[in-house]
């Protein structure tokens, strides 16, 4: 079967397309042909390396995607051949642990992601226990999908399950045009907050709108939080959901009202922040980290895509054998929303 490895830490040119050997589902397994799987900032990371963190070689690469299950093994109680899933980006090994008791499985010691800390889903087949497949709801299609667990489930802990936003609020979501971005607005305006949205270009403040922000302010010029505090009559905003890092920090952290909280979950522009001490304590400031978010959200986020509540943005769809060609168009920043990829072609 076509599988896409990495034998070394680099640029595109260290991505394979090679052929491997039909893996076999055990008892309590499923064996899914991959219908799409997107490409990811994450994808890019494990590529290039990361700094303390040692990935064994070769990798397949590919954190999410959708699939449809064509084999079980023995004690699988509720897959069926046929059934058409979502493949879950994350896993654990205890399903002991006081984490996943309580719902909290993204917060356990063991947590971890396909395709950083094991095998994932660039390939035309995968095996996975028969607990990390979610079934699509009828009318889904597959290949939009396969753009939507990662960044949604990302946005739904950083809003949801961190944040905790509430009906009401006003919301800025930095870099519409972005996975998680996307995600954000429609997840926040789905529970009735005011959304202000930026972007760096017209097309991606455009895709703002289209996904519902009430106002969109370009993140690129010098004191663009006075743009977003004029929008909100100089209070600021109650949240603001930050993923980009140094680029925008400063003047993200600027746009917050009194009591006010950031959330972030990355830095696609880099690791270090400046927080300047006074401000955070005279305005009562929280700053908050997120990764990820529960596994039990899929069902209502792949309910509300079903019901056209949220939407994937969907860049373009490419042939696997084109992923490096994928990896640089993500890199060089010239795609508005996600590439999903077709295993086989």
């Amino acid at each position: 079967m076509q599988a896409v490895q990495i034998n070394s830490h680099g640029g595109p040119e260290v991505l394979e397309v090679v052929d491997i050997a039909r893996p076999e589902p055990g008892p309590g397994e499923v064996l899914c042909r991959v219908l799409a799987v997107s490409v990811n900032h994450l994808d890019l990371w494990v590529r290039r390396g990361m700094p303390g963190f040692h990935v064994p070689f070769p990798r397949i690469l590919g954190c999410d995607g959708t699939g449809e299950i064509v084999a079980v093994g023995p004690g699988v109680v509720t897959a069926g051949v046929g059934q058409k899933v979502l493949l879950e980006p994350g896993f654990n090994a205890n399903l002991d642990s006081v984490e996943v008791k309580r719902g909290e499985d993204y917060l356990a010691p063991d947590y971890g992601l396909r395709g950083e800390h094991c095998d994932g889903f660039d390939a035309e087949y995968v095996v996975l226990p028969e607990r990390f497949v979610t079934p699509l709801p009828p009318g889904l299609d597959p290949v939009e999908t396969a753009a939507t667990p990662l960044v949604f489930l990302t946005a739904w802990g950083m809003l949801m399950e961190r944040a905790r936003v509430r009906a009401g609020e006003t919301v800025l979501v930095l870099a519409a045009g972005s996975g998680v971005g996307s995600a954000a607005i429609q997840i926040a305006k789905a529970e009735g907050a005011t959304v202000i949205a930026t972007a760096g270009c017209d097309e991606k403040l455009q895709i703002g709108l289209d996904l519902g922000a009430d106002h969109v302010v370009d993140h690129c010029p010098d004191g663009w939080s006075k743009e977003v505090k004029r929008l909100t009559q100089g209070r600021g905003v109650d949240l603001v959901v930050e993923h980009v890092g140094p680029a925008t920090w400063s003047e993200s952290m600027r746009c917050l009202a009194r009591n006010g909280r950031l959330v972030t979950c990355g830095g696609t522009t880099g690791p270090k922040v400046e927080v300047i001490l006074p401000h955070l304590f005279i305005k009562n400031l929280a700053v908050m980290g997120s990764t990820m978010g529960p596994r039990s959200s899929f069902p209502l986020i792949l309910e509300r895509l079903a019901a056209g509540i949220y939407r994937p943005v969907l860049n373009q769809i490419m042939p696997m054998s084109q992923v490096a060609e994928a990896h640089r168009i993500l890199e060089d920043r010239r795609v508005v929303g996600k590439i999903v990829l077709i295993p086989g072609q």
